[in-house]
Formats: structure tokens, C-alpha cells, sequence
């Protein structure tokens, strides 16, 4: 089953790659490996903002934390010039998470990005990782992920 394909059976149809929003690159290409900057929580209707252990619980950052997943795979398939296919695995991500100083439920928000990458690519979606808190992040958005691919 193509990539492509396994994300039409989950209902996902990926967007056009977001463009940068200061001074850098989408992604940075080094032999097969690419790096994708990070990717904020997005939705149809425009940046998920939230706090966790504030305004926003768990189950809503995960969400939120997919969304960021979804724009990875979309900075992947730009970086391999529209053809998905060529995306041979994750190597790994780095998930910031807007959390207060008390929340400790980081890897369980970021679990919403890792957990979709698997269900999407099987196998080639696992993953190394790393889930941190972060007082703020960019126009106050529940979570950034950026991530490393292998791509052919």
C-alpha cells in the first residue's frame, strides 16, 4: 500500500507545505537525510492555541500534536519534490510542548504525532524522540514538532 494511499484511508489528504514564518528554510536535505523545521499545531481554522495543564488538557494537545505530524509529512513530500513515496522512514522527532511549569505530560501530548506517523507508515514510522515543556512557543500555539526523515 502507498503512503499516499494509507492516508486517504485515514482521511487525510495533505496540505500544501507551510511556508516558513521568519528568516529560515522549510528543510534542509544532507545526502538522504532531510530536516524539517518545526511545524506548529494548525488546524482548519487556523493555529491551535493553547496552554497544557492550563486551558487545554491532554487528549487536546495530542490532537494538536497531530496536526503538527501532518505538516512534517507535507514539508517531506515538498522536499521530495511532490512524491511522497520517497519517504523511507522517521528518524526522529523533538516535540515542544506550551505547558505550564507543573505539567508533566509532555510525551503523552506528543504520543497525538507519533502515534499517527505509525498508524500512517507502519514500521517506517517509528521513531526516536524527545517531548519537552516550553513556557512559550510561537503565537502562543500548543505544540511545535520538527523532525528527521530518511528519504531515497
Amino acid at each position: 500500500m502507498t503512503i499516499e494511499s494509507r492516508l486517504a484511508e485515514l482521511g487525510v489528504t495533505l496540505p500544501d507545505a507551510p511556508a516558513p514564518a521568519a528568516n529560515y528554510v522549510p528543510h534542509v536535505q544532507v545526502g538522504d537525510i532531510v530536516y524539517i523545521s518545526g511545524q506548529i499545531s494548525n488546524g482548519p481554522d487556523g493555529m491551535i492555541i493553547g496552554k497544557l495543564g492550563d486551558t487545554m488538557d491532554v487528549e487536546a494537545g495530542a490532537a494538536a500534536a497531530k496536526t503538527c505530524a501532518i505538516s512534517l509529512l507535507a514539508q517531506v513530500k515538498a522536499a521530495c519534490g511532490g512524491d511522497i513515496e520517497r519517504l523511507k522512514r522517521v528518524i526522529k522527532l523533538t516535540g515542544f510542548v506550551n505547558s505550564t511549569a507543573d505539567f508533566g505530560e509532555q510525551p503523552k501530548v506528543i504520543n497525538g504525532a507519533s502515534d499517527f506517523l505509525v498508524e500512517a507508515l507502519g514500521d517506517a514510522g517509528r521513531h526516536s524522540r524527545s517531548a519537552v515543556s516550553a513556557a512559550s512557543l510561537p503565537f502562543g500555539v500548543a505544540v511545535e514538532i520538527e523532525g528527521i526523515f530518511q528519504i531515497e
